[in-house]
C-alpha cells in the first residue's frame, strides 16, 4: 500500500484518523497504531510481515538485556551482528554469492530470497534503538508494544525518514494533537502528495522512456534530457513521500526529523549530504562516523572515516556494484573537496552550484543503472566522447506537459516561498484564503491523476 494510492487516501487513513481520535488512552493509541501499522505492511508483502514483528522483538529483548546486564557491551555487539546479519541474509546474500561464484568458488544457490520492502529502514530503526539504549539505560523501552509502534509506525516504517530512537522516545508515552499540528500535517502531506503525484510521475516516466530505448538511437540532448528529469524525480519522489510521512505523524501527534533541505542549491558535495536524505547522513553521523573517530584524529583517519561512512551508504541503498561506485565516488569528490577544491569553490558561486549540479547529476547515472556499460555509453554521449550522436532527438521525448513540468520541478528545487513568507506581512489574512484554496487545487489535481495514472513507483521502496 503506498500513500499516493485511492485505498490508502479515502480507506485505510480516514479509519486510522477515526480510531485515533475516538480513542484517549496514549496506551491505547499506540497499540491501535501497531495494529495499523502491521495491517499496512501485511498489505503488501503478506506473511513477510512476521520477520519485522520478530526484528522488533529481538531488539526490544537485546534492550532490557542491555539495560540490566553486567555485559552490556558484549549484548551490544551481538544485537548489531544480529541485526546486521538479518539484513545482509535477505538484501545481499545473493549479491555475495553471485561475486563469490564469479571469483570462481562455484557455490550453488537455488532459491531466490524475496527482499522484504524497507528492510534497511526498519532494520536501521532497531539499531538506533540498541545503541541508544547501550548509551543510555534510561531509554529503554519496557513496553513491548510502544518499540513495536517506533519501529513498524506505517509512516516511516518502508522508506523512512529513519528516526532515531533518542529523538522519539518521549512521544511514545506523550504527545498532543493540536489543531495548528493538524493543520501542519494536512499541508505537508498535501505537498507531498503533489511532488510525487504531479512531478515525480510524470518526469519518471519521461526517464524510463528514454532509458529503455535502444542507446544507438539517441544523442547527447536525449541522454541530458533523462538524467536531468531522473535527477528530479527522485528528488520529488523521495522528498515527496519524507513530506507525506511527516504530515502523517503529525496526524497522530509525532514529530518526525526534516529529511531534506532543498539539496539542489548546494555549492559543494559536501554540502549536498547536509542538504539530502538528512536522516540517513545523521544515523551515520551519530552511528559510525563519530564513533570511528570523526574528524578529530587527523586527515589520514579522517579521510578512511568519510570513505568508510560513503561505502556503507553505497551498500545500504543496494546490492549492486554500482551503489558501491556511487557512493564512493561521492566519498572521493568530499576528500578532494575537503583537500583543495572547496576553497576554489568558495569563490564563486555560479561556479560552484555549476560543479554541483554536473557532478551529482552525473553520479546519479551510477545510482539507477547497474549495467556498466550501459552508464559508460551514456557517459560518453554526454561528454561528447562518443562518436555516434543516435538518430532521435528531443523533439521525440519533449512535450509541452514534459517541459511544463520540468521547468515546475526546477523553480519548486529553490525554497522562493522562504522569501515570499519574509516578505509578506503575518497579518494579511488573504495570503491564508490563498495558500487553502491552493492547497485544495493541488489536492484535485492529485486525485485527478491518480484516477488515470498507473505509473506510480516509489523509487526508495525497494531500499
Amino acid at each position: 500500500m503506498v500513500f499516493s494510492s485511492v485505498i490508502f487516501l479515502f480507506y485505510f487513513l480516514p479509519i486510522v484518523l477515526l480510531g485515533n481520535f475516538l480513542l484517549r488512552n496514549i496506551q491505547l493509541k499506540n497499540l491501535f497504531l501497531l495494529i495499523c501499522s502491521l495491517l499496512f505492511y501485511m498489505w503488501g508483502e503478506g506473511e513477510l510481515v512476521v520477520l519485522v514483528i520478530l526484528s522488533a522483538l529481538f531488539n526490544y529483548l537485546i534492550g532490557l538485556g542491555l539495560a540490566y546486564s553486567r555485559i552490556p557491551k558484549a549484548i551490544l555487539i551481538i544485537g548489531i551482528l544480529l541485526n546486521i546479519g538479518l539484513l545482509g541474509y535477505y538484501k545481499y546474500y545473493e549479491f555475495i554469492i553471485e561475486n563469490l561464484n564469479v571469483l570462481g568458488f562455484n557455490i550453488v544457490h537455488q532459491n531466490s530470497i524475496l527482499l522484504p520492502i524497507g528492510i534497511s529502514f526498519f532494520t536501521f530503526h532497531g539499531l538506533s534503538y540498541i545503541i541508544d539504549v547501550y548509551r543510555d539505560k534510561k531509554l529503554v523501552q519496557k513496553n513491548v508494544s510502544n518499540l513495536l509502534l517506533y519501529i513498524t509506525f506505517f509512516p516511516q516504517l518502508v522508506a523512512g525518514p529513519i528516526v532515531r530512537y533518542h529523538d522519539i522516545s518521549q512521544q511514545l508515552n506523550k504527545r498532543e494533537v493540536s489543531v495548528d499540528k493538524m493543520t501542519e500535517g494536512i499541508k505537508r502531506f498535501i505537498i507531498g502528495l503533489a511532488k510525487k503525484i504531479l512531478i515525480a510521475n510524470t518526469l519518471g516516466a519521461l526517464a524510463t522512456q528514454i532509458f529503455s530505448t535502444d542507446t544507438s538511437l539517441i544523442g547527447t540532448g536525449p541522454v541530458w534530457l533523462a538524467i536531468i528529469a531522473y535527477s528530479f524525480q527522485i528528488y520529488y519522489d523521495f522528498s515527496g513521500y519524507s513530506d507525506m510521512a511527516i504530515g502523517l505523524a503529525k496526524f497522530f501527534g509525532f514529530d518526525f526529523p526534516e529529511n531534506f533541505n532543498f539539496p539542489y542549491i548546494s555549492k559543494s558535495v559536501k554540502e549536498f549530504w547536509q542538504r539530502w536524505h538528512l536522516s540517513l547522513s545523521n544515523w551515520f553521523k551519530d552511528y559510525l562516523y563519530i564513533p570511528l573517530g570523526g574528524s578529530k584524529n587527523g586527515n589520514f583517519k579522517t579521510y578512511r572515516n568519510l570513505m568508510i561512512v560513503f561505502l556503507c551508504t553505497g551498500i545500504w541503498h543496494g546490492a549492486s556494484w554500482n551503489f558501491i561506485v556511487w557512493g564512493c565516488t561521492h566519498g572521493i569528490l568530499i576528500i578532494i573537496e575537503r583537500l583543495f577544491l572547496l576553497k576554489y569553490l568558495e569563490k564563486s558561486s555560479i561556479i560552484s552550484r555549476i560543479y554541483l549540479m554536473t557532478t551529482i547529476v552525473t553520479t546519479w547515472l551510477f545510482f539507477t543503472i547497474e549495467d556498466f556499460s550501459k552508464i559508460i555509453i551514456y557517459l560518453k554521449k554526454m561528454y561528447f566522447i562518443s562518436g555516434t550522436s543516435g538518430i532521435l532527438h528531443l523533439n521525440v521525448f519533449m512535450s509541452l506537459e514534459t517541459v511544463t513540468i520540468l521547468v515546475l520541478a526546477i523553480i519548486f528545487s529553490v525554497p522562493w516561498h522562504r522569501i515570499i513568507i519574509i516578505k509578506t506581512p503575518k497579518t494579511v489574512t488573504i495570503a491564508n484564503y490563498l495558500n487553502t484554496i491552493f492547497l485544495l487545487v493541488l489536492f484535485l489535481l492529485c486525485i485527478s491523476n491518480l484516477a488515470s495514472e498507473t505509473y506510480n513507483p516509489f523509487i526508495y521502496f525497494r531500499f
